[in-house]
């Protein structure tokens, strides 16, 4: 399901050239919208409450797909998102994978990147969940 706008982005993203170049995440956004949502920490949990996927990029693939679908049902796209961390309880397996994560970020979220941080961690809520994404949007 795509919402479509009229209305002007409530986003403009900053990448200074003095920066190394951003990749898949932008250095500065600017928030302009009137509404803030804060989205809580999505895993790889299905309908049931159960972590799906053996692997970090089939686990990324599901948590961002969960992290749209609450984004989604608060009235926002992904181009709406300001800030995004991801927890990687192993963040030497998230650079391997970088490149096919990257992918999965572009097909489900498209290239309007927001601000974003990976955050290497112990473990999570969840023993078998390898990845878990939150963050915020700004909504016009």
């Amino acid at each position: 399901m795509t919402t479509e706008r009229t209305e002007p982005p409530a986003l403009a993203r900053v990448n200074p050239p003095t920066l190394s170049p951003p990749t898949g995440f932008s250095h500065a956004v600017v928030a302009t919208g009137s509404r803030l949502l804060f989205l809580a920490g999505q895993t790889a949990l299905d309908p049931d409450g159960k972590v799906t996927g053996d692997s970090l990029p089939a686990q990324f693939e599901r948590a961002l797909g969960n992290l749209l679908t609450a984004l989604r049902a608060a009235g926002g796209t992904p181009a709406d998102l300001a800030r995004v961390t991801v927890y990687a309880t192993d963040v030497a397996d998230y650079r391997t994978h970088a490149p096919e994560l990257g992918r999965i970020w572009r097909r489900l979220a498209g290239r309007d990147y927001p601000a974003m941080a990976v955050v290497g961690i112990t473990r999570l809520w969840d023993e078998q969940a390898l990845v878990e994404l939150d963050g915020f949007a700004v909504l016009p």
